[in-house]
């Protein structure tokens, strides 16, 4: 049977004073309620001798703060990469004196609608709303009015009724464009994966590049479509190859399609980054395993999941989106471009 905790009359009594002061004390509360240095030490040390821990759930009740935080997401949960979000949410609730439910839905709104009610039922004093892929989404009702932090995703309400921290892809392509133009690329840049409409990373981080690209005076030379995963980019780029295309610098929008890149640069005898330059996104653990490593735009999610609780406790000013800065992974994927140089004019006699 485990021994019975201290209560906060056995504390009051050790230290000799009052079940209020004591409970002032213990509550940081002794300078507004003119308790005395000597008392407040006492408090301290009988609640220390005595390892008095405060019955939370019965404070709960009191106040209607449990200070606990929902988390719910599709599937961030339960990915090796995106779980770093996990961990940064973890990182400033703890931080901040408040614990984390955890619940994930994988896309099933049935699902999605039972957690969040239950998650109501504990009193949970406020949520972070978050998605494996950045996107826009709709808030559940159940939250609308509620403490929401939309944790990589947005609503598309011209005024957003709730914080969000995103990445911010747009910054991520255009460190792309500029990464190659420090290394004196300047042509023969193509993008490799379909960059579609309905995908907000693609999206975002085409336009990033050639806003990079077109502040140097350069453009990409074009554009190999195909799935963001290794095979396809590995088959589309091999045929391309086949046909004659020489690439000097391929910007591939994930590491699984630079995987692939690296698989039919090989077999086609081109040697990264000699003959060809290569830099992705995400920075997964692809891009430390590859060889050479792979240059690659990171994804902070750590910093996501922080931030997002930060601002759920934090603060109270207008709505607003954040955008997360993606740190540029430098490794040995890219080498500067070699540019011929000009024929001589002809010369000229005076």
């Amino acid at each position: 049977m485990p021994p019975q905790r201290a209560t906060l009359l056995q504390v009051a009594q050790r230290a000799g004073v009052s079940r209020s002061t004591a409970s002032f004390v213990l509550a940081g509360r002794h300078i507004d309620m003119r308790i005395s240095e000597d008392a407040r030490q006492r408090v301290l040390r009988a609640a220390q001798e005595l390892d008095y821990r405060p019955n939370l759930m019965a404070r709960s009740l009191r106040t209607k703060v449990t200070r606990t935080i929902a988390l719910v997401s599709d599937t961030i949960a339960s990915d090796p990469y995106a779980g770093q979000a996990i961990h940064g949410a973890l990182a400033s609730a703890v931080a901040r004196g408040h614990l984390i439910f955890i619940g994930e839905t994988e896309g099933d709104p049935v699902v999605e609608e039972r957690l969040i009610s239950d998650f109501l039922d504990r009193q949970v004093d406020a949520f972070v709303y978050a998605s494996m892929f950045t996107r826009y989404v709709r808030l559940p009702k159940l939250l609308r009015g509620r403490p929401v932090v939309l944790l990589n995703c947005l609503t598309k309400a011209a005024k957003p009724a709730q914080h969000a921290v995103v990445p911010d892809e747009v910054g991520a392509g255009w460190s792309a464009a500029r990464t190659l133009i420090e290394s004196g690329h300047q042509a023969g840049i193509y993008l490799l994966g379909t960059p579609s409409e309905r995908v907000f990373a693609g999206r975002e981080r085409l336009t990033g590049i050639r806003d990079g690209l077109a502040a140097a005076g350069a453009k990409l030379s074009g554009t190999i479509d195909c799935d963001w995963w290794p095979e396809p980019a590995y088959e589309v780029l091999a045929r391309s190859f086949a046909d004659g295309l020489r690439p000097r610098a391929l910007i591939c929008l994930n590491d699984r399609i630079a995987l692939g890149a690296y698989q039919a640069a090989r077999e086609a005898g081109l040697r990264i980054p000699e003959d060809v330059s290569v830099l992705s996104f995400d920075d997964s653990d692809l891009a430390s395993w590859l060889r050479p490593q792979l240059t690659s735009i990171a994804l902070p999610h750590y910093q996501l999941g922080w931030q997002a609780v930060e601002l759920l406790l934090g603060d109270a000013s207008k709505p607003k989106v954040l955008r997360m800065p993606m740190p540029v992974r430098h490794r040995a994927s890219i080498a500067p471009s070699i540019v011929a140089p000009a024929p001589a004019g002809p010369a000229v006699s005076t």
